[in-house]
């Protein structure tokens, strides 16, 4: 029933933004900004089944409907939460240099850098507009959910550019790299709780729950992320060790690096004379960074339950909300 009911939620949620990023283009028009965001979102043919989960904007309508509210009646706000989302990952390709996103070529890659500027600033601009057009909605709720979008996004790029400023620097402590984190990944799930609980009719405090939820889902998500890209195996849908080979600064090796010198100093690009991807994995190894990571997942994946569970959810939402979240942990059967 929960699987059954998320599915519903995600037909739903791709008519909706079908509906808002449907524009007429001519045939053969280069004058519309259109097919570039219907590329990014997995409507064209390149890849037409790499949409992506849609996890977030899947939060916003879970959380409305435990919350004792009809989830459809978040549908503006899922939309906007999922548009906001997509609109970072337009523009983090072109910072990245990315060229691939789920298997097909990124925007930037196709239509050039200024181009894919302005379609993430399009998907920007249409995230605020649909929760703007939802008349549907009490004018004080729109306000709030504009208000909670506005202030994620705010969050999401400070996160950006501290992630950005920590490519040029030699060490990071954890605490910084939480910091970061907490801007780029769990800001906006914290939002989309928060705001599906406003569209269900929840009570400021649940609300704060919710938020809570989101936040410390965030975090554990990022975290056992981090780790998948060390100790990772293709099943789990990241290559082993791709962090190392990039040289990402991910958890596991902020807090190796900054208790081991030794690998401090083998985490150098090659060039530099930097170690192999096999040392460094016994150097995270024998400074316990492993350990130290799935450690700190722990502890907010307990937190994230904890504030569920003050939350309440409830009905077939509150089991698939559940199921969700154990999918997000890794936890899912």
């Amino acid at each position: 029933m929960a699987q059954a009911l998320a599915d519903r939620c995600r037909a739903a949620l791709e008519q909706e933004l079908q509906r808002i990023l449907n524009f007429p283009v001519a045939p053969g028009s280069a004058d519309c900004v259109a097919p570039l965001l219907h590329h990014h979102m997995g409507w064209d043919a390149h890849a037409p089944l790499a949409a992506g989960k849609r996890t977030r904007a899947l939060m916003v309508l879970l959380c409305a409907g435990a919350s004792g509210g009809r989830w459809q009646r978040a549908l503006p706000m899922a939309a906007a939460v999922e548009l906001a989302h997509n609109f970072s990952l337009v523009h983090d390709d072109i910072q990245d240099e990315s060229a691939l996103r789920r298997g097909r070529p990124t925007v930037w890659s196709v239509w050039g850098r200024a181009q894919g500027i302005n379609a993430g600033d399009a998907l920007f601009a249409h995230a605020h507009l649909v929760l703007s057009n939802a008349v549907q909605l009490p004018p004080a709720m729109r306000v709030r959910a504009l208000q909670l979008l506005g202030a994620a996004c705010v969050e999401l790029t400070a996160g950006q550019q501290l992630d950005l400023a920590f490519e040029n620097e030699a060490r990071i402590n954890p605490e910084q790299y939480l910091r970061m984190a907490h801007g780029k990944t769990a800001a906006l799930l914290a939002a989309a709780a928060e705001m599906g609980a406003l569209a269900g009719g929840a009570t400021a405090r649940v609300r704060t729950h919710y938020r809570q939820f989101g936040a410390h889902l965030g975090i554990a998500f990022q975290i056992r992320d981090d780790v998948l890209g060390i100790w990772g195996t293709t099943a789990s849908g990241k290559s082993a060790a791709s962090d190392i080979e990039s040289r990402k600064k991910t958890l596991p090796l902020v807090y190796g690096c900054s208790v081991s010198p030794a690998l401090a100093a083998a985490y150098r690009p090659p060039a530099q004379g930097g170690a192999g991807t096999a040392e460094i994995i016994d150097l995270l190894e024998q400074a316990g960074a492993r350990a130290y990571a799935e450690a700190r997942e722990q502890a907010a994946a307990r937190a994230a339950e904890d504030q569920l569970a003050l939350a309440q959810p409830r009905g077939a939402a509150g089991s698939a909300l559940r199921t969700l979240t154990a999918q997000l942990l890794g936890r899912a059967a």
